[in-house]
């Protein structure tokens, strides 16, 4: 008998195994994914100077238009791959700041609908699995529920920990057991020290309890930084792409120097940009003119996370506009393709 009735327990959720069994992914996909995987951890490690972009939707919401956006990366990716390294945001699961509003296909495959896990569940690997068959990408994925990384271990190529997640204890334990790179985001306040402990935490071993289990993990060594601006005691954006901030982040991984791979990824949204997309070229540039000026910034930087779909800005949930955002507000194609020419031009 249940006698906390403010909690209803719905259904047992299949396990990781169980769903893998059901949308498994073949011997030609495991070693597409090996390869792209192997080519990601050698950019973080400094064997490959190529720069990373991670770029696509705020939230994977429909599965045809973000598979026609990983394609359209398609050409894109082979024009400019001996300088740059495109790994698509196919993010199925989004945090929400007051608990309120659209959690992402995890929740609700059909955002018109009611939550359903199950379905979500499956749709989100269905989906991951479609864009590395369809596209030959590696895609990356928040890590909103660290319980739930189980369902995609075998498939993503990045993964990232978000602002509000970062001081999680349990995120900075299974990411130390992930073995593909963890981006570990600045919290809301802009506390470096914060995201410094959450990568410190990461690159260790650790046991712990995971789903139900006594689980021992290595350590990630990939751990590393994603600087994505914060908000200030009077709620407003400030940004920490600028020279002085990378210098000081250089600062702390030097303080922090048995630190394995010091990486960097830019967030060019979010409290970076103000949520202001179209803002988003402009921040990279300047990061990069940082990196031309100083060779500790050039030597941290790997990269950026850039918000991107097919139209620019944003809609509400229902508006019916094809490949344009349902959360925070992204920069349309056209521009975005420019956007990784310009980058491939510049570096």
């Amino acid at each position: 008998m249940n006698i906390n009735k403010n909690i209803q327990f719905e259904r047992k959720l299949a396990l990781p195994a169980e769903v893998k069994d059901m949308i498994p992914v073949d011997e030609s996909v495991k070693k597409t994914i090996t390869k792209r995987r192997e080519e990601l951890l050698d950019i973080f490690a400094g064997k490959d100077d190529r720069l990373i972009l991670i770029i696509g939707p705020c939230s994977a919401d429909n599965e045809d238009s973000v598979i026609d956006y990983v394609s359209r990366l398609c050409p894109v990716q082979e024009k400019v791959k001996d300088k740059i390294f495109i790994v698509p945001r196919i993010y199925t699961n989004k945090p929400r700041t007051t608990g309120a509003g659209y959690k992402g296909m995890l929740h609700q495959p059909d955002p018109t609908a009611k939550p359903d896990l199950f379905k979500g569940i499956t749709a989100t690997r269905h989906l991951h699995l479609k864009a590395v068959k369809e596209t030959g990408f590696v895609c990356a994925d928040e890590m909103l529920y660290s319980e739930n990384y189980r369902y995609l271990d075998d498939i993503l190529g990045y993964v990232a920990v978000g602002a509000r997640s970062v001081e999680d204890q349990q995120h900075r334990l299974t990411a130390s057991g992930v073995n593909v790179p963890v981006g570990m985001k600045n919290p809301t306040s802009g506390d470096f020290s914060i995201m410094m402990n959450a990568i410190m935490a990461a690159q260790h071993s650790h046991t712990f309890i995971y789903r139900g289990w006594e689980v021992h993990t290595e350590g990630n060594p990939y751990t590393h930084a994603i600087l994505r601006g914060y908000t200030n005691s009077h709620g407003q954006s400030k940004a920490n792409y600028h020279y002085e901030e990378l210098l000081r982040l250089c600062d702390c991984y030097d303080e922090n120097d048995f630190l394995k791979f010091p990486s960097l990824i830019v967030d060019t949204n979010h409290a970076n940009s103000g949520k202001k997309p179209l803002e988003q070229p402009r921040i990279i540039k300047a990061v990069l003119n940082s990196a031309r000026h100083n060779d500790r910034i050039s030597k941290l930087l790997k990269g950026f996370m850039i918000e991107s779909y097919i139209e620019d800005g944003a809609q509400g949930v229902g508006d019916g506009v094809y490949g344009k955002s349902i959360t925070d507000p992204c920069l349309g194609w056209e521009k975005s393709e420019k956007l990784i020419y310009d980058v491939a031009d510049i570096i």
